[in-house]
């Protein structure tokens, strides 16, 4: 198992580099919801969660709150497909993407926790690398 996960890519992205990962990627799973299954919610939701762990372990260490940042803007602009509009008109599209928004923040505030989850153990690691280090130099 440790031997198949060390042959996944393991890209270091800057934070402009993983908000545009994040940013296209649920604008497309939108699109591909909103095309397979009209106005699935639900879907795109789920769909949503394994984007937030991989913007959040793709990220490079120092970009690291980068990817708290992005994950709810990310999720907002790839609504914008999925979300019902009435008769087409702005006030009805927009009027949908808020109800979408109102409705699926759960899958929301779940796919921004794993993210902050992930970004902290990350940042926790390093800096008890860097203290180990420290320590290490200053013995000698």
């Amino acid at each position: 198992m440790v031997q198949a996960l060390r042959r996944l890519p393991n890209p270091r992205l800057t934070g402009l580099g993983v908000g545009l990962f994040c940013l296209l990627l649920m604008l497309a799973l939108g699109s591909l919801v909103s095309l397979l299954f009209g106005s699935a919610l639900t879907a795109y939701g789920v769909l949503f969660l394994p984007v937030c762990v991989l913007t959040a372990a793709w990220v490079r260490k120092a970009d690291l709150v980068t990817a708290v940042v992005i994950v709810p803007i990310a999720f907002a602009v790839g609504l914008v497909p999925v979300a019902e509009s009435g008769a087409g008109g702005t006030g009805d599209r927009l009027m949908g993407l808020f109800t979408a928004l109102a409705t699926e923040a759960g899958w929301l505030y779940v796919g921004t926790m794993i993210t902050g989850v992930i970004v902290t153990v990350r940042k926790v690691r390093l800096m008890r690398r860097r203290v180990a280090a420290a320590r290490g130099r200053s013995v000698k």
